[in-house]
């Protein structure tokens, strides 16, 4: 009887009762929107042991962080936040940031929110580019043609004129530098909705 109870309840009342350490309800949440998003990110990032090692995470947050949600949060806006942030990080580590942008500005289903998580996203491809445009030359330009033009290190290296370890040393200085720089930025998740 009770899980046909967590089955007919809306998401703002799963929510009131997750922010209670019901466990029932979060395995609700979990049946509800684990599939959607991990279709999403598997069709996104190409890579299924990467959309699944997302979608722990952010359940895991759910649930570690479920006192602090506001009362009637959107829990489908809330987890599409969440796994939209991890996957950027992921990728800008892969050097396919840009790549997820492009790509996800029609793969989201709608949402009221959608607007909000654009400009969040605009706002955050600015502060990307302008840490960019603060990278010692040479280190710039070669992790532009990694980024931007997808061209491997050897590609780079053949372009450049430069060795295959050289410019490989820059892409990874310019991933450090950039991880620093944005770190808390790019690992900040929005977990409270008014």
């Amino acid at each position: 009887m009770a899980s046909r109870f967590y089955k007919l309840a809306s998401d703002d009342k799963l929510v009131d009762l997750l922010r209670a350490d019901d466990q029932e309800a979060y395995t609700e949440i979990y049946s509800r929107h684990a599939e959607k998003l991990y279709v999403h990110l598997r069709n996104k990032l190409r890579d299924r042991e990467d959309a699944k090692d997302i979608i722990q995470e952010v359940f895991t947050a759910l649930w570690n962080n479920r006192a602090g949600m506001k009362p009637r949060a959107n829990i489908s806006a809330y987890l599409f936040a969440a796994v939209r942030y991890k996957a950027i990080n992921l990728l800008l580590q892969r050097k396919r940031f840009t790549q997820y942008l492009d790509a996800s500005a029609t793969a989201l289903p709608e949402e009221p929110t959608r607007a909000d998580h654009r400009i969040r996203e605009r706002e955050l491809q600015e502060q990307i580019n302008a840490e960019v445009a603060r990278l010692p030359k040479k280190m710039r330009e070669i992790f532009c043609l990694s980024r931007d033009n997808y061209l491997s290190h050897r590609e780079i290296a053949e372009r450049t004129g430069l060795s295959e370890s050289t410019v490989k040393k820059q892409v990874n200085n310019a991933l450090k530098v950039l991880r620093v720089k944005l770190g808390a930025l790019l690992s900040f998740v929005f977990f409270f909705f008014s």
